[in-house]
């Protein structure tokens, strides 16, 4: 993994702008945008990331942005500075009650200037502050703040590291209703995972299925499972045409999720499409009794794989991610070094879909370093495993309060499946 590499630069004020209330219910929408360009600038293939970690650590290091750095970074996050960090330590401040959320702020005691104590004064209380950890010390505080899901720390820490800000998220829930299992063939004669894999998950009839007509894939077919919560975090899956591409399943799957909690997710009535078969269904038509005013009922079943991924993103890859902006920003906090700083910016994350529930923890890590001596090479973490409908589609795991709290709508955790395991 190649390190950006930056040289000091004296610090400047951030500019105080106070958090504009109207902006609260969009929230939602300013996650899914962007998680829209994450996505398009991480590796493709079969994946997990979280969009909601990495904004979690811009946001809480915007404000010490200043002139065009601050400009872009507002751009990324989609609301000012000072607002975004305050949306930040709420949402760590008031967690939602299937999400684990926390974040930390280490720094080294030599490396603690005025401008970087006056940044840190402005963060909420609840991001947790101390002296860079050993790499055992950032291990076991990605394990225990994931309950044990991630349990290596994604970048290295060590006696040359000046500054690391992260965050961790992490859910394991059950599904109020589990999962039948049934054998792999109902995925479909053309499933490229038939052969592959014996089994796969009948959905049980109060899980909700729909097709909808999104802007970005076309008609699309959609499952959404709740966990056993009473604010629910809500998993929804999501499968196009196979010629439409991954982010543009993605973009659809954000709205179609965060629609469908608010309840206002675009459902096509089966007798507005032609029977016979589609691209990821079967629609027939056969006489009934039914109570049904108008004379006509719908039904749904859905059938989807089993699946699990591991992923490990380098956040300075491409520029869309907003972390060279981030690091920019928090750079010039620090004491001048000649050699300059060495920075990484790295999310490990890993989900988990089965009968009985899901699991998913992200941990997102931006390290400041003396340059001079990159990292080690480590291997990454990328486990081959699940996938839904028969054949690729989106994840959004998106999170449910029923009175409206700071995380109702917002997407957690998203991923593209592309390959099956066992159910």
């Amino acid at each position: 993994m190649d390190d950006l590499v930056v040289k000091s630069a004296s610090a400047g004020q951030p500019r105080d702008t106070e958090p504009m209330p109207q902006q609260l219910d969009r929230f939602p929408q300013l996650v899914a945008r962007y998680a829209e360009r994450l996505h398009l600038a991480l590796s493709p293939g079969h994946q997990v990331a979280s969009p909601l970690g990495a904004w979690l650590v811009l946001a809480l290091a915007a404000p010490a942005a200043t002139g065009s750095v601050r400009a872009t970074l507002e751009d990324v996050l989609g609301e000012p500075a000072q607002a975004a960090a305050a949306r930040a330590g709420r949402l760590l401040a008031e967690p939602h009650p299937a999400v684990a959320a926390a974040a930390a702020l280490w720094t080294r005691a030599d490396q603690r200037t005025p401008a970087l104590q006056a940044w840190e004064s402005g963060l909420a209380d609840v991001v947790e502050r101390g002296a860079v950890p050993s790499q055992e010390g950032a291990n076991a505080w990605a394990a225990d703040r994931t309950g044990g899901l991630i349990d290596e720390f994604p970048i290295q820490v060590d006696a040359r590291t000046l500054l690391v800000l992260a965050s961790a998220l992490a859910t394991d829930v059950s599904w109020g209703t589990p999962f039948d299992t049934v054998p792999a063939a109902e995925l479909g004669a053309d499933s490229p995972w038939a052969g592959r894999v014996t089994t796969a998950l009948r959905a049980p009839s109060i899980h909700r299925c729909f097709l909808a007509l999104t802007r970005d894939a076309g008609t699309v077919a959609v499952h959404a499972a709740d966990s056993a919560d009473d604010d629910p975090l809500v998993v929804v899956s999501v499968i196009a045409a196979p010629d439409v591409a991954p982010p543009a399943v993605l973009a659809a799957a954000h709205r179609i999720a965060s629609d469908h909690v608010a309840g206002l997710a675009p459902r096509l009535s089966l007798f507005d499409l032609p029977l016979g078969e589609g691209h990821a269904w079967t629609i027939t038509e056969e006489p009934t009794q039914t109570h049904a005013r108008d004379g006509r009922e719908e039904r749904f079943a859905a059938t989807l794989p089993a699946w699990s991924a591991r992923s490990t993103h380098d956040l300075l890859r491409d520029p869309r991610t907003g972390f060279a902006e981030a690091a920019a920003a928090l750079v010039p906090l620090l004491p001048p070094q000649p050699e300059g700083f060495a920075v990484e910016a790295v999310q490990s994350a890993m989900a988990a879909y089965s009968r009985v529930g899901f699991k998913a923890a992200a941990v997102t890590a931006l390290g400041i370093r003396l340059a001079g001596m990159p990292p080690a090479p480590r291997p990454g973490l990328l486990r081959r495993a699940a996938l839904r409908f028969g054949r690729p589609y989106a994840v959004v795991a998106v999170a449910q309060q029923r009175r409206r709290g700071p995380w109702h709508g917002v997407p957690v955790f998203s991923a593209w499946v592309a390959e099956p395991s066992e159910a």
